[in-house]
């Protein structure tokens, strides 16, 4: 009853590495050690992948829809179909203001 994740050292430096060594360590001791090891490593995200799509004539959306007429018993119907095919997407983009990354394992608070 529970997710199925990885138990190998992903690729962010601050994520856990599944071992009882690491659980038995103190939180704040894993985190500094970890931080210590990456110097160059930054808890916040500058970009992120982009959820919208280019179609063939350059139109920025999320969804693509088609009008198709269907008769049916001589009656005409309008219906929307999907538009799944020659969609690109738009990439990486740069967000306004830096997030903190969700692995970063450090509760930040304003006294």
């Amino acid at each position: 009853m529970g997710g199925s994740g990885s138990k190998a050292k992903g690729f962010w430096p601050f994520s856990g590495s599944g071992s009882c060594d690491d659980q038995a360590k103190d939180a704040n001791e894993q985190s500094l050690a970890r931080t210590r090891s990456f110097p160059s490593a930054t808890p916040f995200v500058f970009t992120r992948r982009s959820s919208l799509f280019f179609d063939e004539d350059g139109d920025l959306a999320h969804e693509f829809y088609e009008e198709t007429i269907v008769t049916k018993n001589g009656r005409k119907k309008a219906k929307l179909k999907r538009i799944h095919k020659n969609l690109t997407p738009q990439g990486m983009i740069k967000l306004d203001f830096p997030c903190i990354h969700v692995d970063f394992p450090v509760v930040l608070c304003e006294v």
